[in-house]
């Protein structure tokens, strides 16, 4: 049985609820289609059927987005990560609250001594002006690549890239949404947020 998600003309992170709901529905469904028309939305979804364990194909077709997927074995060990399980929420691109330019020099700072820390980093999550610490031109984007090649996944929120017209911009890290924010931060054994 195949099911059909029209996610069309919807913001996120609704095509990525509407579509884990069509997942969770599961049984007897061996084929699921979400169609979107945002790009954030087709990235959002994607990277849904991949955390659930799913295979999955895009399809183009007139400005939309038909993203075919199908069940798979789940390996919960399928890539081998030193990350551990905190995770670290950053709401903008300044440190703190005062200075415009002290906030940039605490920013750096504060990314730089993630690098060096032994600490059981799993996932940044940048919201809101935060992400334009992760688009092209950011002052500590070499930090933040650094912290990605020792394995801490980057997130960046795709309705804040939209809003701030940086999506294309985006250097390093992946697209979220809220809804996978979310998890992500429900699943953590500690968050930190800045």
């Amino acid at each position: 049985m195949s099911k059909i998600v029209d996610a069309r003309g919807l913001d996120c992170p609704q095509p990525v609820i509407l579509t884990k709901k069509a997942m969770d529905e599961g049984e007897g469904i061996e084929k699921l289609t979400t169609i979107v028309d945002r790009d954030v939305a087709r990235e959002n979804v994607k990277r849904l059927a991949q955390n659930q364990g799913y295979k999955y194909n895009v399809e183009q077709k007139e400005g939309e987005y038909h993203i075919h997927m199908h069940k798979t074995a789940r390996l919960e060990e399928d890539e081998p990560s030193s990350a551990g399980d905190i995770v670290i929420l950053i709401k903008s691109s300044l440190f703190g609250e005062g200075d415009e330019e002290l906030g940039k020099v605490l920013m750096k700072g504060f990314l730089y001594t993630l690098n060096e820390l032994e600490a059981d980093l799993k996932t940044l999550i940048f919201m809101n002006k935060a992400i334009f610490l992760t688009t092209e031109d950011s002052p500590v984007l070499d930090h933040i690549q650094t912290l990605e090649k020792k394995g801490v996944e980057v997130l960046s929120c795709g309705t804040c890239l939209d809003y701030y017209q940086k999506t294309d911009a985006l250097a390093v890290g992946k697209i979220t949404n809220m809804y996978s924010a979310v998890e992500t931060m429900a699943g953590a054994a500690k968050i930190i947020s800045i």
